[in-house]
């Protein structure tokens, strides 16, 4: 929904007009967040759909709002596409079932359609030696079962696919062999200025942070799925550590997660405060387990004093957040696997102190990394301390602006006539 939203305001330069299919808000049960309505062009095209009742879905297992409103995306779209004139259908989201209604589309009314992947549909990432166990238990075994049955069978007949990461276009070429004669493209998520101005516009959330006796903040804000305790426990070791050493200047340092689940307020348990407790090190840590608005967590960035972004053990892991986080200016802290995504990502943008490491070898230097990092947070980041950010590069590569382009230049290709599958 995020590249969508961000990109309404530009597709029309760029010679596309813009029509949005979405399920209409009494039948989602996800958070809403109804200040982002304001980010939207007021002219744009809206068709919205019902979707089957959650509670009578729920009785059966069944709370994907994917699959509940796939019979009418499937009618409405359908619809759509026969009495209206369209080019291209646009995927934009993480429902994977929906997808397969392009391959539908295509052969019923003869419309290419483009899917934009944000996380990966099949992975082997849990099957691989040192991986957690799977999420989910017999859901997570269906999806699984899903994804093998119709990733394929779904981009086969894609007419171009863009992707947040070059290690999903990597392993789809790798996988299915006519995917190298589909146009594909890497386009991150980005940031819009336009957001972080509503954000500072609105009103400032009801708590803030303890100043007092010098405190400093340092904020996560956005999930915390299961591939990221690695990183959390290399950080709050670092902590325990660091306070054994200095334990009045380690007092002044206080960590705060914000919206690490994806459900609404008193539904979401705690996942960061665990490992916390593991290292001994929970009472400097707050968690905030269920989601927060887009617009809200740009504001919580603005009050940190630094931003964390610890790294994925899926090296394939972009990190949508560090877009908004390079544009609140403040320092942050960046946790990164060697060979990542994320790490080259850090790199390009010069944005972060990094402190970089593998899985299974000593973290001794991380360690002292970071104290050295705790340093300068309570010395203040004295000038020099920090890397120069590359605000040029970001400016070229990462606003929605020059996204939307890039989205709009693949639309192009997606409908110029392409050789043949064999």
């Amino acid at each position: 929904m995020q590249r969508v939203r961000m990109s309404l305001p530009y597709y029309r330069a760029q010679g596309w007009e813009p029509v949005v299919l979405a399920v209409d808000a009494p039948w989602q049960t996800g958070v809403r967040e109804d200040e982002l309505l304001a980010t939207l062009p007021p002219d744009i095209r809206i068709v919205r759909t019902r979707a089957l009742p959650n509670a009578l879905c729920r009785r059966l297992g069944i709370g994907n709002i994917g699959l509940r409103a796939l019979p009418f995306f499937l009618w409405r779209g359908t619809r759509l596409l026969t009495t209206e004139k369209f080019d291209l259908v646009l995927f934009s989201n993480t429902q994977f079932v929906t997808f397969t209604l392009g391959r539908l589309w295509r052969r019923w009314v003869g419309v290419p359609y483009v899917i934009d992947i944000q996380d990966p549909w099949r992975t082997d990432y849990y099957e691989r030696p040192g991986s957690r166990r799977p999420p989910g238990g017999w859901k997570y075994q269906l999806a699984r079962v899903q994804a093998w049955g119709l990733e394929g069978w779904t981009y086969r007949e894609a007419s171009a696919v863009m992707s947040v990461s070059p290690s999903y276009l990597a392993d789809l070429r790798a996988r299915y062999r006519h995917f190298a004669t589909i146009p594909s493209e890497v386009i991150g998520f980005g940031a819009s200025r336009a957001d972080l101005a509503a954000a500072m516009a609105s009103p400032t959330p009801g708590e803030s942070f303890d100043r007092t006796h010098g405190k400093i903040h340092l904020l996560y804000t956005g999930a915390s799925g299961p591939v990221m305790p690695h990183s959390l426990k290399v950080l709050f070791t670092s902590l325990r550590l660091y306070r054994e050493l200095h334990p009045e200047r380690a007092a002044r340092l206080h960590f705060h997660f914000i919206g690490t689940s994806y459900v609404a307020a008193g539904q979401g348990k705690v996942s960061v405060i665990p490992v916390a407790a593991q290292c001994g090190v929970a009472d400097q840590v707050d968690e905030v387990p269920h989601r927060i608005g887009h617009l809200e967590a740009l504001r919580w960035q603005q009050m940190a004093d630094v931003l964390l972004l610890p790294g994925s053990s899926d090296l394939a892991y972009s990190p949508s957040k560090l877009y908004p986080y390079f544009l609140t200016g403040r320092p942050v802290l960046g946790l990164v696997f060697r060979d990542s995504v994320m790490e080259r990502l850090l790199d390009e943008l010069s944005c972060a102190y990094m402190v970089r490491y593998h899985d299974h070898e000593p973290k001794d230097a991380a360690h002292a990394q970071l104290h050295a990092f705790f340093d300068l947070a309570i010395a203040g980041f004295p000038p020099g301390s920090l890397p120069v950010r590359n605000t040029a590069q970001f400016n070229r590569h990462f606003l929605a602006e020059e996204l939307t382009r890039r989205q709009c230049d693949l639309f192009d290709r997606s409908i110029t006539p392409q050789p043949a599958i064999v």
